[in-house]
Order: structure tokens, then C-alpha cells, then sequence
């Protein structure tokens, strides 16, 4: 019983991180929407191309938040989308390291973003994979003796 009500807390607060998570970059999203580039830190002014990408790109990040708020509230039944969020993530991670194969290492703060992006995706797919009943052993929908499923009518 212990193990059930640990479980249960911990899938609690996995909806939490990842109602988070969906927060945090719903935010970043609308700063760089409302600002455009000036509020990367580290960076220069840039052409109006630059500023129009930013901002388009921002709405993007602003759908990928507000998706993830949404799985948040019922990760069960929403596990396949939030896998493909989890790995759209990771591949921004994975972009960043190509930037810097490409250009060089940038600010400090987007080596942490690219570290958390590298991580996070894996370690909250295990954290969900570990806590919710989804992928608990249930019993097969099939009378392995009768060769029938168990909604089937006899």
C-alpha cells in the first residue's frame, strides 16, 4: 500500500514538473514574441529578417509549452504526444550541439539550456514510464486457454 501512495504522490509531482516545464516556456515564448532577440542574453541587434524569425520561431516554442501544459493534465492518456514533445526537445538540444560544432560555444546560460535539453527529455520520459499505471503489468485482453478475448461473447 506504501508503494502505491509513493507512486501515486510521485506521478503528482511529475504533472507538476511538467505543467512547469510547459510553463516556463510558454513564458520564454511570449517574451520573444512581445521583445523579439533582445531578450537573448548575450545577444547583438539584429536586421529586421533576424527579428521576424525570432518571433516566428517564439510561436512555435508557445505551442510546444502550451502542448505540454495540456499532457500535463493527464499524462496517461496523453503519452504519445508527450513522447514526441520530449523528443522535439531533444532535438533542440542536439541542434545547439551542431551550432557549436558550427560556430563555436555560445553564452553560458544556453550551455546549461542545451545540457537541460540533452537531459530533461530522458530523465521525465523514465520518471513517467516509472510512475504511471499505464505501464503497470496488467493482464493480457486474450483467454490464452480459450483463444478468445475477454470482451468476446462465448
Amino acid at each position: 500500500m506504501t508503494r502505491g501512495i509513493a507512486k501515486s504522490a510521485s506521478a503528482a509531482v511529475l504533472k507538476q514538473v511538467v505543467t512547469l516545464f510547459g510553463v516556463v516556456c510558454t513564458a520564454i515564448a511570449l517574451a520573444h514574441v512581445a521583445f523579439g532577440p533582445q531578450v537573448i542574453v548575450g545577444s547583438i541587434p539584429v536586421n529586421a529578417t533576424m527579428d521576424s524569425e525570432d518571433r516566428f520561431y517564439a510561436t512555435l516554442f508557445l505551442g510546444f509549452g502550451l502542448a505540454l501544459i495540456w499532457c500535463s493534465r493527464d499524462l496517461t492518456q496523453r503519452s504519445r504526444l508527450f513522447a514526441a514533445l520530449l523528443i522535439v526537445f531533444f532535438a533542440g538540444g542536439m541542434a545547439r550541439l551542431i551550432s557549436v560544432a558550427a560556430v563555436g560555444w555560445p553564452h553560458d546560460l544556453f550551455v546549461v539550456l542545451g545540457a537541460l535539453e540533452l537531459s530533461l527529455p530522458p530523465l521525465l520520459w523514465w520518471w513517467h514510464v516509472k510512475m504511471l499505471p499505464i505501464y503497470e503489468t496488467r493482464p493480457l485482453p486474450i483467454d490464452l486457454k480459450r483463444g478468445k478475448g475477454t470482451n468476446d461473447r462465448d
